[in-house]
């Protein structure tokens, strides 16, 4: 009988023990899907607060931090407050010291013209003498810009002695495209400072200086300079990084579905700027 009782026993822990680990199979299944479940929220939540970064910047925009126009300010942004009538006609005031653009010295005038009256203006007499103080008017004009084409012909001579074919190098500071280090400059200001595209380079080199270029050629260029910047670029990012202060501040924006920020490290002589793919401490200490 006591035998008989254990088995029962032992039969009953049995199934107790099943059911707890079928309860623990159910309850690890629920916490996988939980786990799914939160990391599908921390994404949304992610996307929102990158939403809400990209809406609270377009807020912040206004006609004095952006190249947005005066006129787009809403009243709210306190810009556009306008002042009390005065009364007076628009312009300058009675009294008021204009302004001119100041003369040249002679010493920085190109030309010089001298233009005398022949004739009395009243009675037909010719006239004689000179002005000890003429009336001064400046032109300032562009001359026409036509480009400049070097034409460097390498030869290939054969060694009388000993047969060896010798082949001419270009010089040291002679590109190896077909486009010099100045006219590479300008497109890289074009396309860097003044913001044109590419297209519109291509326009203002044909118009303004003559000068017929392809749209890879365009980027060739922007490229060389770039190649030749990195240096001073890098030497100028070890200087912040070296100053006991530094002010740092980055602008995010949306490109292609993903985000860049730039980013800026000012000191006293030095200002850096940097685009990178991240907003947190690496791309900081990477910039300042």
């Amino acid at each position: 009988m006591e035998v008989q009782a254990l088995l029962d026993e032992n039969e009953r822990l049995l199934d107790i023990i099943d059911r707890q680990a079928g309860q623990i199979a159910q309850q690890a299944e629920q916490i996988v899907q939980q786990a799914e479940l939160i990391a599908r929220q921390q994404a949304r939540i992610d996307a929102l607060l990158q939403r809400v970064f990209v809406l609270e910047e377009q807020v912040r925009k206004n006609s004095r931090n952006s190249s947005k126009p005066p006129s787009s300010d809403p009243p709210s942004s306190g810009q556009r407050s306008k002042k009390p009538a005065t009364g007076r006609k628009r312009g300058g005031q009675p009294g008021h010291k204009g302004t001119k653009r100041e003369l040249l010295p002679p010493e920085q005038v190109n030309a010089v013209v001298d233009i005398k009256p022949e004739s009395c203006g009243k009675c037909g007499q010719t006239l004689a003498g000179n002005d000890s103080k003429p009336l001064r008017h400046q032109v300032t004009e562009i001359p026409p810009v036509r480009p400049y084409v070097t034409e460097y012909r390498l030869y290939e001579l054969m060694c009388p002695e000993c047969g060896e074919r010798n082949f001419a190098r270009l010089p040291d500071d002679v590109p190896h495209g077909a486009f010099g280090f100045r006219l590479q400059g300008i497109v890289a200001l074009c396309s860097g400072a003044y913001r044109l595209s590419k297209r519109t380079i291509l326009a203002l080199l044909a118009d303004l200086l003559g000068v017929e270029m392809s749209l890879g050629s365009v980027i060739r260029c922007e490229k060389s300079v770039i190649s030749a910047l990195a240096a001073p670029v890098e030497k100028a990012r070890k200087f912040v990084q070296g100053q006991l202060v530094a002010h740092a501040d980055e602008t995010g924006w949306r490109e292609k579905k993903k985000w860049s920020w730039l980013w800026v490290a000012v000191t006293s002589l030095v200002t850096v700027f940097m685009i990178h793919r991240s907003r947190g401490q690496e791309a900081a200490q990477a910039a300042a």
